[in-house]
């Protein structure tokens, strides 16, 4: 046998080899417990395996579609899902969690597996679906056979949906209405994470024997989930109406709960109702009503209470389609970065440039962070966003350095979420060292939310950078419920006046005692202080008369792309 007679018979071996294989592959997906979606970040393809198509009523053909399995997902489990699904949002290889499908009610877990090329970008993704209700089941028997929660009492979630269920069966019949009540303890976070687990649950415990104590024939309670509650009332009208209940919760809160280790704690609550049948037909359907106009009641503070309406359906649902087209963002890289001058007071000279993100839509042409940072946060796309923008602003300011030998300062803001990632310091420094720029010019802007976690893990990563040599300012200052107490233990290099005392600076008393109270507290720890927000003359004149250090704002300078800022550093 010849060379190429031997090299075609080895070809056509290994193509048999390679088939058996494959078919093996399939043979093992086929046979499988599981379902399986395949997703390839390099050609966008997406494939659906094994019982896919047992397990669920529908398809998958593209990778927005992956968050179908959120509408069968019980909104309890939608945060798990979402990190389940979306690993790669924050930086994770794998991410493993259980959510409960209400839809055929069982038990799924979820295996998410991403694949990395040589560069360290994610190139595949596999994600593993299983149907454990039978392990979960056994694990939780006692659990799952109470109708009771095991903290409270109160009726727990699935139960009280059965309860609801019955009971607006019996609305239909008789022609009757029910109303729901969701109530969610404001920031009860901060109290687990500043007394305690053991006292936050005390205080669930307390609160909800209080809320029992209104349970009769026509009102039934439940400790829905974590620090929510939820009262159903049946025929709400007089002593039973929606307005009654709420003021016998309002004072009952006037007076702060005593806890076993003779300490008071006062609560605030945001409420939220719906009613059946002008707003929804089923106790699930209820019960998201409810959860809508939760979301906009956080979203205004705390104790707020609002009804169901469409105004609120439609800002929600909005709200659901922003977030669909930012994913899509994030995964297209639909972001650019512009840049707004900061100049001194007294010498008008270019002080820096702070770096600021905008989303660019191809049909709703450029976002302002205004809309989209909130749904980031809370989404985690902050992550990648606040990557690309670091590296992207020490890019440009190393391209401005090389062309005009610019030396100023770039402001970068930096989120919470970006702080909380352990190789947080680490990315920072290989960003600065990749462009070769001096940290000195590198500033990092934070909100004093970023301390309100975990103040000392925080501390000591912007100790770290400063050692380093990266500039820390501290953003929208004067607006935190603590700011003052932070400052003396908190490594910072700038002070930032929020832009909601410059508005009102000229025309109100308090407001300018303040702010020149803040000032000249600045200048005695050695910080340097830069007002935001300036749009006059008036403005800046009184800001550099009391002493102000850096000026920002449009009397100065619009944000720009980083080609129409090009006349100012020739200048330089």
């Amino acid at each position: 046998m010849n060379d190429t007679s031997y090299q075609i018979e080895y070809l056509k071996a290994m193509n048999r080899k390679l088939g058996d294989q494959e078919r093996i592959y399939k043979l093992l997906v086929q046979h499988s417990d599981h379902a399986y979606i395949y997703y390839s970040f390099v050609t966008d393809e997406i494939h659906t395996l094994g019982l896919f198509r047992d397990f669920f009523d529908f398809e998958i053909n593209n990778s927005e579609e992956i968050m179908l399995l959120s509408d069968i997902i019980d909104r309890d489990y939608t945060d798990v899902l979402i990190e389940c699904l979306y690993p790669e949002r924050i930086g994770c290889d794998n991410r493993t969690g259980e959510v409960y499908d209400y839809h055929k009610q069982r038990w799924l877990l979820i295996e998410t597996s991403l694949l990395k090329d040589n560069n360290g970008q994610y190139t595949e993704k596999i994600i593993k679906i299983s149907d454990i209700t039978e392990e979960h089941n056994k694990k939780n028997e006692i659990v799952n056979l109470a109708y009771c929660d095991s903290l409270t009492g109160l009726y727990n979630r699935s139960y009280f949906i059965s309860r609801l269920t019955e009971m607006i069966s019996k609305a239909k019949e008789k022609n009757d209405r029910i109303a729901l009540i969701s109530i969610d303890i404001d920031e009860f976070k901060r109290v687990n994470d500043g007394l305690g687990m053991n006292i936050g649950d005390e205080l669930l415990i307390k609160f909800g024997s209080f809320l029992k104590e209104l349970e009769n024939d026509r009102v039934m309670i439940s400790h829905l989930s974590n620090d929510i509650f939820t009262i159903a009332i049946y025929n709400p009208v007089g002593d039973y109406s929606v307005d009654k209940f709420r003021a016998l919760i309002l004072k009952k809160l006037e007076t702060p709960f005593m806890i076993s280790n003779r300490q008071e704690v006062s609560i605030s609550v945001s409420m939220s109702a719906a009613v059946y049948p002008e707003d929804a037909d089923s106790a699930l359907d209820l019960i998201s009503c409810t959860d809508i106009v939760m979301y906009k009641c956080k979203a205004l503070g705390k104790g707020q209470f609002k009804y169901f309406d469409n105004t609120i359906l439609n800002e929600f649902l909005d709200n659901i389609a922003l977030e669909k087209d930012l994913n899509k963002a994030v995964l297209n890289n639909s972001f650019i970065v512009h840049f707004q001058p900061q100049y001194h007071s007294d010498s008008k000279r270019l002080r820096g440039m702070e770096a600021l993100v905008r989303w660019k839509d191809d049909d709703k042409g450029i976002i302002p962070p205004s809309v989209f940072i909130p749904l980031a946060e809370k989404t985690g796309c902050i992550i990648p966003i606040g990557k690309f923008v670091l590296e992207e602003s020490i890019k440009q300011y190393a391209k401005w350095k090389k062309e005009y030998n610019a030396d100023f300062v770039i402001s970068i803001n930096i989120s919470a979420l970006q702080y909380k990632k352990d190789d947080f310091v680490k990315s920072v420094i290989e960003v600065i060292e990749k462009y070769k720029v001096e940290p000195k010019n590198v500033e990092l802007e934070i909100t004093e939310s970023i301390l309100i976690d975990d103040f000392e893990a925080v501390t000591n990563k912007l100790n770290e950078l400063r050692k380093y040599g990266v500039k820390i300012s501290l953003d929208d200052f004067g607006t935190g419920y603590s700011s003052l107490s932070y400052l003396k233990k908190f490594p910072i290099d700038t002070l930032k006046i929020d832009k909601s005392f410059i508005d009102t600076l000229l025309v109100d008393n308090p407001t300018r005692i303040i702010t020149e109270s803040i000032l000249d507290m600045s200048h005695h720890m050695g910080f340097e202080s830069i007002a935001e927000g300036v749009e006059s003359e008036e403005q800046y004149n009184y800001l550099n008369d009391v002493g102000c250090d850096v000026i920002q704002g449009y009397y100065f300078g619009k944000p720009h792309p980083a080609e129409e800022l090009e006349s100012i550093l020739g200048e330089i």
